[in-house]
């Protein structure tokens, strides 16, 4: 399994099966991917192999700990050492490869933005919209 950075500068290996994933809908993992929740995994040290770019790698830590390694060129999150555990953080989007793992767990619910709720009435699109501007249209239609 093959994995790497938007711009391409920061690629990674993963050796054997990998786990499922999780969503985190904290607000840390929010305000860090800029959505409503962080989809990532983690996998053993010893299975994964960086092949490029961590000289590109910045990292960003709250003195509570918790922290985001960054690719200093396109800003995606990159995988990181998890303390002194023997594990690293993978985060889901940036895989290439197809993959049988899912989404099996949810974490922090409880502190979900409000607007993130699942709806069966959205619009749901197989690609992408027309254009920018039917795309803005549609926003500003009340919701369902």
């Amino acid at each position: 399994m093959k994995g790497e950075c938007l711009c391409g500068e920061i690629k990674f290996e993963i050796e054997g099966k990998l786990p499922n994933f999780y969503q985190c809908h904290c607000s840390l993992c929010r305000k860090a991917t800029g959505s409503a929740s962080n989809t990532a995994t983690f996998v053993k040290t010893d299975s994964f192999r960086w092949l490029s770019g961590q000289s590109k790698i910045s990292t960003f830590q709250k003195p509570t700990g918790y922290r985001n390694d960054f690719c200093s060129v396109c800003g995606s999150l990159v995988p990181n050492q998890l303390r002194d555990t023997g594990l690293v953080w993978i985060p889901a989007g940036l895989l290439n490869d197809v993959t049988a793992s899912q989404i099996s767990i949810h974490l922090h619910l409880s502190s979900s933005a409000s607007w993130a709720s699942e709806s069966d009435g959205c619009v749901r699109l197989d690609g992408g919209p027309d254009s920018l501007e039917s795309l803005n249209q549609a926003l500003q239609k009340p919701s369902r």
